[in-house]
This record gives structure tokens, C-alpha cells and sequence, in this order.
């Protein structure tokens, strides 16, 4: 008879089934183990060493309730009388188990416990991988349909540039709410196409949209043009006096472009409506209520403001509830040829052609800095429509500020006979165009190129063209 036949308590098992009963238990997958009343060990199969990697000699004689090397579920069953089964976590093994545990009687009296269980951590791990998955799986579906499904206003957005498309799925949802907005980038970005873009996906759509260029106002008649005047508040007054952009944006939106250049007094009477929604005319007493919802744009560093006194803290928290960035053009490159290719649309029609972009110029606009935005390649691809006589838009086509210098030219052909630097410039102005022919369908400009999406993708990591979804 084995040793651990002999470490077995004869009150739990017939002397006369012991053999046979060992070598059952010892041929066992699983894990066995038996416990007396008190939680010593009396018994653990060759599973236990395999299983939970401690030799079986080490625990046997040991107290249970003094090891942290196996499952605790058994010491409950031992206290409750009761079976138990599931999973369970061994935690200074790291491991996960699963399995039953049942209490053993001698008549009413419980006298010992007995515990079956496997590990189970790799099935786990995969499953919490799978989980992972599918979590990120269902953001990305999520994401995807949220761009989908954008309202139509925002369609006037062109491109697939994974940050202009974040700040559009935000907008989007801020425009069902009654929230001020604030709209930051520098000038060209498009702030007044995303500011109509709210307005026309809010509840206030059929209501007016009133636009204030606070930049472009004088500052001594900032105050009425926004608030409007009282007949004879001032000499050149209109008689009967003149309604504010405010008043006449009531129960619409008020676009407050280039905030960042209105003075502190103004600033602190544009607070007061954004907070009582309340103001007087010019030159009156009584007090005019209206009913606004606020968006704001600025290409300023408001924080920087803030820090040099010029900008009021309290207005920018006040107008600072949900803020939306827009990349500037130069950022978002990927999205250069199916802006081109929108405008070159528009201009087509309008002179009576089809328009194209030269490899020249597409890699030119690819390298150069647009200071301007989309602003500038709209205003530089419309003087080209009406400059150019055929349908292909050469470099001399450009506006003179557009136009690379000598020096930059000559460096472009220092070597001209250099295999690797022309394929690479000629593989990355096809790529480029076959994005613009397709509207940056990524699937589309793979197949008409020819190449596999492993080595289309590279391709896009390698020639700095930024990598973004279908």
C-alpha cells in the first residue's frame, strides 16, 4: 500500500475500496483533494503536483486553512455543510480553476470535505482576450458608424482625416444639446463652415443664424451692432434706433467669430448675456431678454491671453464648455487631394472643363506648409482655373507666392539619375492621385494601383501620408 493510502483517514474511507479507489483517483486529469474537519490535507492526487506545481508531500499532514496554494472554496463547503461548484482564483499562483467540492458525513456529522477542480487559466486568458477584442472591435464599429451616420449638414466637410473626423463626431452631438460652443484653429480651417454645420443640426435649425466677425467692427460700434441702439443714443443714430445682432438672433444661434480680438470692456457685457441672457440697447433703460444659443471661434491662444490679462477668465469658462479643434491643413495632408479635387469640381463647371492637378503640382501642394489652409488652396486652385487655358494645372499656373523658387526647383533635380529617389517621388504622387480619383477610398486606390493592402499601407507610413480608415 502506497504512503498516501496510509495518509487517507479511515473514518472517510472503507478500508476494503481503497485500492481500488487509488488507483481511480491517481489516474485522474483533474485535481483531487481531501480534507478532515479540522482542513488537513489527508489526500492529494498526482494532478496536484502537475497542476498547481507543489509536490504532494509538501501539503500532505498540512492545514489547508494555512496554505494560500489552492482553492479556499473546499473550507467553505466544510462550513456549510452545502456542495458547492464554479470557478475560483488561486491567487498567490495566479491560476484559475474550476470544479466542485462536497462536504463528507459520518451520519449528521461533517467530517471532511473533498474537492475536484481543473485549471482553467489559458481558457480564461482567451477569454478576456476575446472580450478585449470585441470591445475594441465594437468601438471601431461604433466610430465608424458614427461618421456614417453624421448629419447631413457636416457632409460639407471633405476628408477622411482621423482627427477632423473626431471633431466632427463630437460636434455632431453637441449640436443636439443647447450648449455654447467654442470653436478653435487657425484661420482658413474652416471655423464658419462648422459653426453653420451645429447651428443646421440643432433644434434651431429653422431659426436665423447670425454671424458678428468681432475682428472686423470697429471697436466704437462693437457694442451697437451686437446690442443695437435707442433713437438718438448717438449723432448718426437711425431714427426709431436699430435692432442688435443679438435681438435678431432670438430663439436662433449667434456666431461670434474671432472673439479672441473683442476688448475687455465688451468682454464683460458679453459675459452678463451669456449668463442672464439679458442686455440694454444703446442709449436705452429697459432691459431686452432673448433667447440664444452662443457659438464662438477664434484663432487666438486664449490661455495665453488669459495669462497676459487680455482675455476675461470667467467669459473663456463660460464659453469654454465644449471646445472643438480643427486640424490645421498642413496636419492633415491625407485629406489634400479630396479637398483639391472638391474644388477643382466647382471650378470645372464654372469654366466649362474638366480640371486636373499636374504630378508637379500635387507633389508641391504635398510639400508645402499652407499657412492659409484650406482657404489658400481654394483661392490658389480657383486663380489657376481661370489663369490655365488647358485642362492640366501646371506649377506656373499657381499664384506667385505659390510658385517654388529657382533654388527649390534645382534642388528637387540635384540627382536626377538617382533609380530609388525618382521611383520613390513617381510611387508617392501615384499613390496620391489615385487617392484624390477615388475620393481617399483607401480599398479603391489599392486595387486601381495594384498593390496588396499590406505594402499599400506601408507605403503610406513610408512616404508620410497619414494612414486612416475606409
Amino acid at each position: 500500500m502506497s504512503l498516501e493510502a496510509h495518509a487517507i483517514t479511515s473514518s472517510i474511507i472503507p478500508h476494503w475500496d481503497r485500492e481500488l479507489l487509488f488507483e481511480i483517483l491517481k489516474n485522474i486529469n483533474d485535481v483531487v483533494l481531501v480534507i478532515d474537519s479540522e482542513t488537513t490535507i489527508v489526500y492529494a492526487n498526482q494532478a496536484y503536483a502537475r497542476i498547481l506545481g507543489v509536490p504532494v508531500s509538501k501539503v500532505l499532514g498540512r492545514r489547508l486553512d494555512t496554505l494560500e496554494t489552492t482553492s479556499m472554496k473546499i473550507i467553505e463547503v466544510l462550513g456549510t455543510g452545502e456542495p458547492s461548484q464554479g470557478q475560483d482564483y488561486v491567487k498567490s499562483l495566479n491560476i484559475h480553476v474550476v470544479g466542485n467540492s462536497f462536504p463528507l458525513f459520518n451520519g449528521k456529522e461533517v467530517i471532511g470535505a473533498v474537492s475536484i477542480f481543473k485549471n482553467i487559466t489559458d481558457v480564461v486568458e482567451l477569454n478576456q482576450e476575446l472580450q478585449r477584442t470585441k470591445g475594441v472591435a465594437d468601438y471601431l464599429k461604433e466610430q465608424l458608424e458614427q461618421w456614417e451616420h453624421l448629419p447631413l449638414s457636416f457632409k460639407e466637410y471633405v476628408g477622411q482625416n482621423s482627427r477632423l473626423r473626431e471633431t466632427l463626431v463630437l460636434a455632431a452631438k453637441v449640436a443636439r444639446t443647447e450648449s455654447t460652443v467654442l470653436i478653435l484653429g487657425e484661420s482658413g480651417v474652416g471655423k464658419e463652415v462648422l459653426a453653420r454645420a451645429v447651428h443646421n443640426s440643432s433644434r434651431r435649425k429653422d431659426k436665423p443664424l447670425i454671424k458678428v466677425n468681432c475682428a472686423a467692427i470697429p471697436e466704437d460700434l462693437i457694442e451697437s451692432e451686437l446690442f443695437g441702439y435707442e433713437e438718438g443714443a448717438f449723432t448718426g443714430a437711425k431714427k426709431g434706433g436699430k435692432l442688435g445682432k443679438f435681438e435678431l438672433a432670438h430663439c436662433g444661434t449667434i456666431f461670434l467669430d474671432e472673439i479672441g480680438d473683442m476688448s475687455l470692456t465688451m468682454q464683460a457685457k458679453l459675459l452678463r448675456v451669456l449668463q442672464e441672457k439679458e442686455f440694454e440697447r444703446v442709449g436705452g433703460t429697459k432691459t431686452v431678454k432673448v433667447n440664444i444659443r452662443v457659438i464662438a471661434a477664434t484663432n487666438r491662444d486664449l490661455d495665453r491671453m488669459i495669462e497676459e490679462g487680455t482675455f476675461r477668465r470667467d467669459l473663456y469658462y463660460r464659453l469654454n464648455i465644449v471646445p472643438l479643434k480643427l486640424t490645421p491643413l498642413r496636419e492633415r495632408k491625407d485629406d489634400l487631394m479630396a479637398l483639391s479635387k472638391t474644388f477643382l469640381d466647382q471650378f470645372s463647371r464654372e469654366v466649362g472643363h474638366e480640371l486636373t492637378l499636374s504630378p508637379q503640382v500635387v507633389r508641391h501642394f504635398q510639400e508645402y506648409h499652407w499657412p492659409g489652409n484650406i482657404r489658400e488652396l481654394q483661392n490658389a486652385l480657383e486663380h489657376a482655373s481661370i489663369v490655365c487655358s488647358g485642362s492640366s494645372i501646371e506649377l506656373h499656373h499657381l499664384p506667385t507666392h505659390l510658385i517654388p523658387h529657382n533654388d527649390e526647383l534645382s534642388s528637387r533635380k540635384e540627382r536626377p539619375f538617382d533609380v530609388k529617389e525618382v521611383v520613390s517621388r513617381v510611387e508617392k504622387e501615384l499613390i496620391v492621385s489615385a487617392l484624390a480619383a477615388y475620393n481617399n477610398n483607401r480599398t479603391k486606390a489599392m486595387t486601381a494601383l495594384g498593390i496588396s493592402r499590406r505594402a499599400f499601407y506601408d507605403k503610406l507610413r513610408r512616404y508620410g501620408i497619414e494612414e486612416s480608415p475606409n
